[in-house]
């Protein structure tokens, strides 16, 4: 039965023992840290400032009223557990925060209840801001009699969700809804880039739908000019594994499943990266035709190559498309020149000069085309050709490509500019 958990005592809750100091577990530990004694253990050494830690969960568990799991799967949690079960008080309660599948909470909850101890199942709904106001959502599955109400509290709302199985399968139906609308922020900011739109203003009014908490929250991240690295508050390793778990349990992969995979594999995507990045590296490339129109990019009759080679010339098309620098780092390796006659002179700039010369999309995005004409593929290199209709000038863009570590990319493009001969019957049209 489902209801909000009220405290039924006002006594000061006893020690709590936090197992796992990643970025969840090193918050949670903080803010327990200020109203109750916390121990903490980590695998990797991590520990908080100002909080005791120990060399072994067995020594962080003992004498402990409320052992908490911050731990990134379900594997992880029945191997810690396994090892400090026996350690603990005979009348202690396991509170698991980590993100499992139902049958693995379940078997959690048995291997902690066969030895006499109490187990709740409590994922939790939101990430570090929520753990340092206290305004988490807490979906608590299992017998809630005599357990630690003052210590979930401090973190914020538990809800009474059922057995351990029913808590697991609720967290999992929370975090498919935020990749949802992480899918729908992506098409929406698409759409932004396609109608020449500004990323600023478009997140404001995006904050006036019922995205409206996610954008706000992410906005940071969302308008940066290039694609972050560092500093993520829910990875997309995280979030990924969840979707696996929701997608066993249904029998139904979930939508972002595909992208995700997509992307990571081409190097767009890190397991690192916040899960915000989803919404604004390049989009992935679907279908046998080479299809891209959002970069108004077409392959020239006859072409054929697959996919991944293609993907570099996607972003580098996105870039000129968007006016975004994360584009072209996409496209290119970091140690790439582009080379060609400007104003009658020979130009040779590096990444970060040529990515300096865009700012936005070009008030006539929507009327250029670009295609590709001709890619030979030999080994680990390549070369690429790419006619560019820009307005009254065409481009003839020559690119190296080769496969590093992260899959191909353009090592270096020469460019030739003319005035655009119109030859409209030739040209392949882009699909829309």
């Amino acid at each position: 039965m489902l209801g909000i958990m009220r405290s039924q005592s006002s006594s000061a809750p006893s020690a709590v023992a936090v197992l796992g100091i990643g970025r969840m577990g090193t918050a949670i530990a903080a803010r327990l840290a200020e109203r109750v004694p916390v121990v903490t253990w980590s695998r990797s050494g991590s520990s908080v400032p100002g909080v005791e830690s120990t060399a072994t969960p067995g020594g962080a568990v003992k004498d402990v009223a409320t052992v908490m799991l911050a731990l990134f799967d379900a594997a992880a949690c029945r191997d810690v557990l396994t090892e400090c079960l026996q350690d603990m008080s005979a009348d202690a309660i396991v509170v698991n925060t980590s993100t499992t599948g139902p049958d693995e909470a379940r078997a959690l909850a048995d291997l902690v209840q066969q030895t006499g101890r109490r187990y709740l199942h409590a994922p939790v709904i939101g990430s570090v801001p929520q753990v340092r106001a206290g305004n988490l959502t807490i979906l608590v599955g299992g017998p809630t009699d005599h357990h630690p109400h003052e210590v979930l509290e401090a973190l914020g709302t538990p809800i009474v969700v059922g057995a351990p199985e029913d808590a697991a399968a609720l967290k999992l139906v929370a975090n498919g809804v935020l990749a949802d609308c992480l899918l729908a922020i992506r098409q929406a900011l698409r759409r932004v880039d396609a109608l020449g739109q500004g990323r600023d203003a478009a997140l404001t009014v995006l904050e006036q739908t019922p995205l409206s908490g996610l954008v706000a929250a992410k906005r940071g991240r969302l308008g940066a000019a290039t694609h972050p690295r560092g500093g993520a508050q829910f990875t997309i390793g995280a979030l990924a594994k969840d979707l696996a778990l929701l997608g066993r349990a249904t029998g139904a992969a979930p939508d972002a499943t595909a992208v995700i995979d997509e992307l990571t594999t081409r190097g767009s995507l890190r397991a690192d990266d916040d899960i915000a990045d989803l919404c604004t590296v390049a989009a992935p490339i679907t279908g046998s035709r080479h299809e891209f129109a959002d970069a108004h990019l077409a392959v020239a009759p006859g072409v054929s190559v697959a996919s991944e080679v293609l993907s570099p010339l996607h972003a580098y098309a996105m870039g000129h498309a968007t006016g975004f620098a994360e584009h072209f780092r996409d496209a290119f390796l970091p140690t790439a020149h582009i080379e060609g006659i400007r104003d009658g002179e020979f130009v040779s700039w590096d990444l970060d000069t040529y990515c300096a010369l865009f700012d936005g999309p070009a008030p006539d995005e929507q009327r250029r085309r670009r295609v590709i004409e001709s890619v030979t593929v030999s080994g680990s290199i390549a070369n690429a050709t790419m006619r560019l209709q820009h307005g009254a000038d065409t481009f003839i863009d020559m690119f190296v490509l080769v496969r590093a570590d992260h899959g191909w990319r353009i090592a270096n493009k020469v460019y030739h500019r003319e005035p655009r001969v119109q030859t409209p019957s030739t040209e392949p049209a882009v699909v829309t």
